[in-house]
């Protein structure tokens, strides 16, 4: 059985956990704060970032990217991308988008965590200049498709992706009223988060005890 190393409030965790779930893949969940020194992340990991995939063998597929792109290789059934190229590649772009704005995020928290003496402020305009990019491309996407997805008339990577930097946007950046500016992207949200993978996946913080330098 596969393991994965995840840590509760990781959107890049949270859609390999979803892949495995909607393509019916048992594994068992290794939940860890990988800034603390205890982590077995660098056990499989050799850039000590989560998520990781530890394969029966004990070796690790690392980078959510890489291990979705692994899980279709070695388990095709039922796919996440579509079988039109030119729509699995649209699906890979909404990943890109929905990964940048996950990091945008990730950065703010940090930049927050140094408290108002020491945060810049041009550094977190920035980035929330980047989520606010993201989201009205992805709202664009979801309003041209005009299927209820991102992309083609079906549920897929480009869902998971999008849903789960949705889901960590009202985790890590709750005064960001994206819902409301963008209903699209509102609707998609609430379709999603009702199904079961989403449901068992919901993001919760956790506390930081090491300090992270």
């Amino acid at each position: 059985m596969y393991q994965v190393i995840s840590a509760t409030p990781s959107p890049y965790a949270r859609k390999v956990r979803i892949a495995l779930l909607e393509k019916g893949i048992p594994f068992e969940l290794m939940t860890e704060v990988p800034w603390h020194g205890s982590t077995a992340t660098p056990a499989y990991n050799p850039l000590e970032k989560l998520p990781v995939l530890v394969l029966p063998d004990g070796s690790g597929v690392y980078e959510s990217r890489f291990i979705l792109e692994w899980l279709e290789v070695m388990h095709p059934t039922p796919p996440l991308l579509p079988a039109d190229p030119r729509l699995a590649l649209a699906a890979r772009q909404v990943e890109v988008i929905a990964d940048g704005i996950c990091d945008a995020v990730v950065l703010l928290f940090f930049e927050r965590m140094r408290g108002p003496a020491q945060a810049s402020e041009p550094w977190m305009a920035r980035q929330r200049r980047k989520v606010e990019g993201g989201l009205r491309t992805l709202a664009q996407r979801a309003e041209a498709a005009g299927t209820g997805w991102l992309v083609g008339d079906s549920f897929g990577l480009a869902e998971i992706a999008a849903g789960a930097a949705l889901g960590y946007l009202k985790l890590r950046f709750s005064e960001l009223d994206w819902a409301a500016q963008y209903p699209a992207l509102a609707a998609l949200s609430a379709k999603l988060e009702a199904r079961p993978a989403f449901q068992a996946t919901v993001p919760v913080p956790q506390s930081i005890t090491e300090a992270v330098v």
